[in-house]
């Protein structure tokens, strides 16, 4: 008799944080696939922080919408997925309420992964393909061992690669954002 592995839903992710004895202890979903997301390093933080920073800034000079850090998305339709992207850009087109108790029910316009030691490239372009196929218009994987990044669009077979003396857009999603990597890999 074949064994049958559990399937998880946006429910069981959401009262499983919810009673969570270890709070740095963070969970994503992806076909039902339970994940644990580790605790980041010192240096994923700060990169993380100063990407979020930039953005932020940018988007909120322009009144642009709005971003976030770690926050938890699932895409509308699909109670198996849930993301929770290192930073997060939605624009304020796309915007809804503030989903307080629980994830954001839609994916981000921009979704940024920064790879950590403890996964591979195959997880986090993983991750890259499922926010593309629920909505996310731009992904942004930074690459802190090689300080590189991936950039990922829907449409696109070929992932465009920018390394260390090169910069990110924000294309049509942030229209005139320009990233040097540089910046967050001093």
């Amino acid at each position: 008799m074949a064994t049958q592995e559990r399937v998880y839903t946006v429910d069981d992710v959401w009262r499983l944080e919810q009673a969570n004895e270890n709070p740095l202890e963070k969970y994503y979903l992806i076909d039902g696939e339970l994940c644990i997301k580790m605790s980041p390093t010192e240096s994923h933080g700060e990169i993380a922080a100063e990407i979020a920073r930039l953005i932020g800034n940018y988007v909120v000079e322009r009144g642009m919408g709005r971003v976030g850090v770690e926050v938890g998305f699932h895409p509308s339709g699909d109670r198996g997925t849930v993301l929770l992207p290192d930073v997060s850009f939605i624009s304020k087109a796309r915007m809804a309420r503030r989903a307080r108790d629980s994830y954001v029910p839609y994916m981000p316009d921009l979704a940024v992964e920064i790879i950590s030691p403890s996964q591979s490239l195959a997880q986090v372009r993983r991750k890259a393909a499922v926010y593309l196929r629920h909505g996310t218009a731009l992904v942004w994987l930074i690459d802190p061992q090689t300080k590189s990044a991936e950039i990922w669009q829907p449409g696109t077979e070929r992932r465009e690669v920018t390394q260390h003396d090169g910069e990110l857009s924000g294309g049509d999603t942030l229209p005139g954002f320009r990233l040097p990597l540089r910046q967050i890999f001093p």
